[in-house]
């Protein structure tokens, strides 16, 4: 897929497609793509989601991707057509538990890792099962005053 600068993009006329937003929020518990977890969709540009079958929102609860620009309360955009590199986001299920990690490659091992230097290193237990579930291809985020968030 080419990528477009901001200058590409048509200036009227974009057409959108809905998007599933999952729930519960990421590193809470196992969400799974059934409708019971399935949220209102959001209408995104179809320009930002190019492959809508295989794209899902999720939020994200915690702050252990904060040094990846990931904060509490965003929404993570997921697709699991995007084959995970060294340096994906990546979402993954460890022991049925739903979580996101950076994803580093070192030789032929690939392990998970927090994206927050106050986090110590992430033990993944060397039996644990892992199944990387979809790569992260942008997240959401509102820039309001946290009081107006609670819910």
């Amino acid at each position: 897929m080419r990528l477009r600068t901001v200058a590409e993009l048509p200036a009227e006329g974009f057409s959108t497609v809905r998007v599933a937003v999952m729930g519960p929020s990421l590193c809470t518990g196992f969400p799974s793509p059934a409708d019971d977890f399935v949220e209102n969709p959001l209408e995104l540009p179809r320009w930002l989601v190019p492959n809508p079958p295989a794209t899902f929102l999720w939020r994200i609860a915690g702050d252990s991707m904060r040094d990846a620009g990931i904060f509490d309360g965003d929404l993570a955009c997921v697709d699991r057509s995007l084959k995970p590199a060294h340096g994906s986001v990546a979402v993954a299920a460890v022991d049925g538990e739903m979580s996101i990690k950076r994803m580093v490659v070192e030789g032929n091992a690939a392990r998970l890792a927090f994206d927050n230097a106050d986090l110590p290193v992430y033990a993944l237990e060397e039996l644990a099962e892992v199944d990387v579930w979809g790569v992260v291809r942008f997240t959401i985020r509102w820039h309001l005053a946290r009081a107006s968030q609670r819910r």
